[in-house]
């Protein structure tokens, strides 16, 4: 197994690694072509702001690399946002895989959604996690929902957790920080 994990600048590497590496799994920090398109298998991780991220992507190439990628993709927070086509942080234009929006949470509840939430979860990332179980998230925006979705969630209003079309997946949540669960889906895209 080649698991690499596309660096740009932004995102959760460390604790990412650390996940993996407890499932018996080592991954490549990379923004090399090359290096991204051997993988068996790319995490597409993020933490921060979606314009300026999709400026690192765009800086590199990776902008146009990323959704032609045909082995397992897992986006990660950000990194799922930026497959999508819009996101109103920054007003920025998405990589198109999921054909959905990213939108800021409007609510009187505290932005940004931290903390734990259940997600009612099926297909292949959620062999073996029973519905509702407890995922840990931080956001102020979020992908709605559309045929893409495979993970439900609500705060305030109903949205879309995961994702997944092909090839391509993304969480909105945490998985790397989500405890046993997140363990089980990090080793179902693994086995994917």
């Amino acid at each position: 197994m080649n698991v690499v994990i596309i660096d740009y600048g932004a995102g959760n590497i460390q604790s990412i690694r650390f996940a993996l590496e407890r499932l018996g799994a080592t991954a490549t920090l990379s923004h090399d072509a090359v290096e991204i398109k051997k993988a068996t298998h790319v995490i597409f991780p993020g933490v921060g702001e979606a314009s300026s991220a999709m400026e690192k992507l765009q800086a590199t190439g990776l902008d146009t690399l990323i959704p032609t990628l045909t082995q397992p993709v897992l986006g990660i927070c950000l990194g799922m946002q930026l497959m999508c086509n819009h996101s109103e942080e920054g007003n920025t234009k998405g990589l198109g895989v999921f054909n959905t929006d990213v939108v800021r949470f409007k609510t009187n509840l505290n932005v940004p959604h931290m903390g734990w939430n259940t997600v009612d979860g099926k297909e292949a990332l959620f062999q073996g996690i029973p519905s509702n179980s407890h995922f840990y998230m931080v956001h102020s925006y979020y992908a709605k929902p559309n045929a893409d979705v495979v993970g439900a969630c609500t705060y305030a209003v109903p949205f879309a957790a995961a994702l997944s079309k092909n090839n391509f997946y993304g969480t909105q949540f945490h998985p790397e920080k989500s405890g046993v669960v997140g363990a089980t889906l990090l080793q179902n895209f693994l086995a994917l």
